[in-house]
């Protein structure tokens, strides 16, 4: 760096994660072997969202900034030979949208620092990112303690000349789920035909949206879990859970270019039939402690859920269930137990698990950085989502951690090539032509 010998910025507390409304501070340290002119020395406090429709492509199509704030911090003069610091302090605005990294847009948030030289002199310039975290508060969405349920039938030939009938009905414990918790996946199977089902399969899967002029959708598995078929004539029942792994939260608020949603989808094969339940990851968890609910001031603002559409809360099982829910194992078919086959998060010995979200950096592979967590489990986890799921671990004055896999999942979990289209609604499974829904309503 010829006369510049160092030139960085540190951070207060070397804390790199931030909310909305916080106030950034740090100082550009800067040591020359000898003395330096400059015109000026400024530091610039940026933040803006880019997307493309290529893939890794740094060339945005769309671009939108939240913030870009420049400070002055020395005007012209004469830089001495030794050591010299500079403070800065930025505020942040507080409707600026969570950082994320995907593979077709980000949400970047960084910290410059320049020194302008004479004319014909070289210019030096450095940067050090940091990170947004807009927390989540699952309790503010509607209906987010309640089960989310979906039911759909299928008809289907085999042996050339024989019909037989399939039901499908999927229910998780919630509607949303913060990173380390445990979704509680109940299925239902009736078989009401002569030939064996092919096997089951629950998917943990991420879409995000990149809105250019030609939506691009990155749909890809999270997590997934595979219980064995059923047999002919049977009524059988499965239940699984999936530990949420560190995901950024659903919506992205605060960014109209990108939007991220999370779906639970249950499909078997031979015959296929599929049910989805959209889901929400979140930063505070959904608090199913029974509450007096307090009385809202009349004219008092609801919480702001810009990115967040109502329409993806599902509702309840339709009224076709009610009618459905006595021939499920009725008539006289023998009920079952379908077992797992593989990537099985029961316990065993029946005790409930309970996954520090710190566990999901095992699965890493050798030389990646454990994850810092608080001690009492309060801080919220913060994370990127690089390819599939880049984490980083934090508490309040700790620096995060980040992985060095592409892809963390917990152990014995297996992927699959993703999709480009996203999966059916639950308002379209409902409606398709061998819907028990829509054959009622007929």
């Amino acid at each position: 760096m010829g006369k510049l010998q160092e030139f960085e910025i540190t951070f207060t507390n070397n804390k790199v994660v931030y909310n909305p409304g916080e106030s950034i501070s740090g100082t550009v340290r800067i040591k020359t072997s000898h003395s330096l002119q400059f015109k000026a020395i400024k530091v610039n406090c940026v933040g803006s969202c880019g997307i493309s429709s290529k893939l890794n492509d740094a060339s945005w199509m769309l671009e939108e900034k939240y913030l870009s704030s420049t400070l002055s911090v020395a005007d012209k003069g004469t830089l001495s030979a030794g050591e010299h610091s500079f403070p800065f302090q930025f505020l942040i605005p507080a409707s600026v949208p969570t950082s994320f990294e995907g593979p077709f847009g980000k949400v970047l948030y960084k910290i410059r620092a320049f020194i302008d030289t004479p004319r014909f002199s070289k210019d030096y310039k450095t940067q050090r990112p940091f990170y947004l975290l807009n927390v989540l508060n699952l309790n503010e969405l509607p209906d987010i303690e309640q089960p989310s349920c979906a039911l759909t039938t299928k008809k289907f030939n085999y042996l050339l000349v024989k019909t037989g009938t399939l039901m499908l009905k999927a229910c998780s414990d919630l509607r949303g789920y913060t990173p380390g918790q445990v979704i509680k996946l109940s299925t239902e199977i009736h078989n009401k035909s002569g030939k064996d089902t092919g096997y089951v399969m629950a998917s943990l899967i991420q879409r995000v949206s990149y809105k250019t002029k030609r939506p691009v959708f990155d749909l890809r598995p999270i997590a997934e879990v595979e219980g064995a078929g059923v047999k002919a004539g049977k009524h059988a029942e499965w239940r699984e859970q999936i530990i949420v792994p560190p995901l950024p939260q659903s919506g992205l608020t605060g960014c109209s270019l990108i939007e991220i949603e999370y779906f639970i989808q249950v499909s078997l094969k031979s015959p296929e039939a599929v049910v989805t339940l959209p889901i929400y990851i979140g930063n505070i968890a959904v608090n199913l402690a029974p509450s007096i609910p307090h009385p809202v001031a009349q004219g008092a603002p609801m919480p702001a859920m810009s990115n967040l559409s109502p329409a993806a809360v599902v509702p309840s099982a339709p009224p076709a269930e009610d009618h459905l829910e006595g021939a499920l194992g009725a008539g006289g078919v023998d009920s079952e137990e379908i077992p797992t086959k593989s990537h099985s998060q029961q316990d065993p010995s029946g005790v409930p698990i309970s996954m520090s979200p710190s566990a999901f950096g095992q699965a890493s592979g050798p030389g990646a950085p454990q994850p810092t967590q608080s001690s009492d489990g309060s801080a919220p986890l913060f994370c990127l989502s690089t390819g599939a799921t880049i984490p980083f671990f934090t508490d309040s004055n700790t620096t995060p951690v980040p992985t060095s896999c592409p892809l963390i999942l917990p152990p014995e979990y297996s992927t699959w090539e993703y999709p480009h289209e996203p999966p059916p609604t639950y308002e379209e499974s409902c409606s398709s032509n061998n819907s028990s829904f829509n054959s009622s309503m007929r």
